[in-house]
């Protein structure tokens, strides 16, 4: 790695940590230059505080949503800088892309065949605005909530335009057909909090393994024995379930609640229920 590479990774990842360069260098220096287990290494030392921001890296584009008589789609398109995703050409296209999603309902495949209005399928127009624009442009990730067994609400956050964004979520509910308030309430609140799952149980294995992993890491590195290291995570793991899961988390309107105490309050004659919901937020896990 030349000297120029191991500065901005320096500096990269003293961003995303908060952490001093001697630090950010020697977790480098460790890692071999790979920033996602630097980031793991410093927090194992306790040096770096555990935020979401740290796994991801910001990348471009924008989020679009579509909404038609109780369907729900949302489609997102990325490009390399925040230059391209302010440029016309681009806007236009992914406008034009975000009704193909919702006519294809989210099936990226049927989406680049699909021709557009100058009579070329997607694919095809793609190919020819990275050639314009001069930087890579992906048809990232697309999802679709029909209107049946529930309702559909969706919040634009940082929005551009009406229904794009750079931040977007959608809520399928069951029982809150006449409490769009609560829907909406309810999309802004995940758009905010970021939850992995509906419930605890919803959370994968392997983000809950490598959690106890570092925070048992991080514990033991401060000083204190195994036995009393295996105490302490089980109560950080134990707020590191609720804290990413809808259901318990708690409700950003009223931090006196959980989303499930509001849930059960809104429930009057038939009780409301979380089926499904997604957010999209540009470039992460990029």
């Amino acid at each position: 790695m030349s000297n120029k590479d191991l500065l901005d990774n320096i500096k990269k990842l003293r961003e995303m940590t908060g952490v001093g360069f001697k630090d950010c260098k020697i977790a480098l220096d460790e890692t071999k230059g790979d920033i996602e287990k630097s980031v793991e290494f410093l927090r194992k030392k306790g040096i770096a505080k555990a935020t979401k921001k740290m796994s991801r890296t910001a990348s471009e584009g924008l989020a679009l949503v579509k909404e038609l008589k109780g369907k729900i789609s949302i489609i997102e398109i990325n490009s390399e800088t925040d230059f391209v995703a302010k440029n016309k050409d681009f806007i236009d296209f992914c406008k034009e892309i975000s009704e193909i999603n919702f006519l294809k309902e989210a099936d990226l495949d049927k989406i680049l065949s699909t021709n557009m209005a100058n009579g070329q399928c997607v694919k095809d127009n793609l190919v020819n605005l990275i050639a314009k624009i001069g930087e890579k442009i992906t048809i990232r990730r697309a999802n679709f909530f029909d209107n049946k067994k529930g309702s559909n609400f969706y919040y634009v956050h940082s929005s551009i335009e009406k229904n794009i964004g750079k931040i977007i979520s959608i809520v399928k509910l069951e029982g809150a057909e006449n409490n769009a308030e609560l829907g909406s309430k309810l999309a802004m609140h995940i758009a905010a909090l970021n939850p992995l799952s509906l419930d605890k149980d919803g959370i994968e294995k392997k983000i809950v393994d490598k959690e106890i992993e570092i925070i048992k890491a991080e514990i033991i590195n401060s000083g204190k024995p195994a036995e009393i290291a295996d105490k302490i995570s089980k109560g950080k793991i134990s707020k590191f379930l609720n804290d990413n899961s809808l259901l318990n988390q708690i409700w950003i309107m009223d931090p006196k609640k959980k989303v499930s105490d509001v849930l059960k309050e809104n429930s009057k004659e038939d009780e409301i229920k979380i089926i499904d919901f997604v957010r999209y937020k540009v470039g992460e896990g990029i």
